[in-house]
């Protein structure tokens, strides 16, 4: 059974950091490139972060460039994204995704998502 469980989530002032969590399982972590979306009220989910599989290739939203640094640990089967000088526009759901395109086939797996609000 595939899960994706985020956590990590909260209520920060701005300025102030977090680090978010997803622990992987029921699937060859490894092998799935991983992103980080997140999804604020009213608004469509959008790409914040994404890894490649063994970490060599990272890819940003301009929004959070030199502010969010996202990694994975392949032995723990674990993704994370460290969050600094956060704002109150990061406030939203945040959510994990393994994907994998094999032959033209993409497979993705979704987590249920974890709420970060930044307000003073």
């Amino acid at each position: 059974q595939v899960q994706l469980v985020e956590s990590g989530g909260g209520l920060v002032q701005p300025g102030g950091s977090l680090r978010l969590s997803c622990a992987a399982s029921g699937f060859t972590f490894s092998r799935y490139a991983m992103s980080w979306y997140r999804q604020a009220p009213g608004k469509e989910r959008e790409l914040v972060a994404s890894v490649g599989t063994a970490s060599a290739a990272t890819y940003y939203a301009d929004s959070v460039k030199g502010r969010f640094t996202i990694s994975r640990d392949n032995a723990k089967n674990t993704l994370y994204l460290e969050m600094n000088s956060l704002k109150p526009e990061d406030t939203a759901v945040y959510f994990c995704k393994a994907g994998l395109l094999i032959a033209a086939t993409t497979y993705e797996y979704w987590g249920q998502g974890t709420q970060v609000t930044v307000s003073s």
